[in-house]
């Protein structure tokens, strides 16, 4: 079974114990949350770029 690259960065995500990542989605990174949804990664919406940083 091949593995898109962005099954491949939440599976890493997850190995490194990840478990909440903070996101903005856009057009390039739709592939990102269509993997999250099959991921054990708990996704946090923010409401503008900046206040995705920590």
């Amino acid at each position: 079974m091949k593995l898109s690259g962005a099954e491949i960065l939440c599976e890493a995500l997850t190995r490194l114990g990840v478990r909440e990542i903070f996101g903005y989605p856009g057009g390039a990174i739709l592939p990102v949350y269509d993997a999250l949804g099959k991921s054990k990664l708990h996704h946090v919406l923010v409401r503008h770029e900046q206040g995705a940083t920590a």
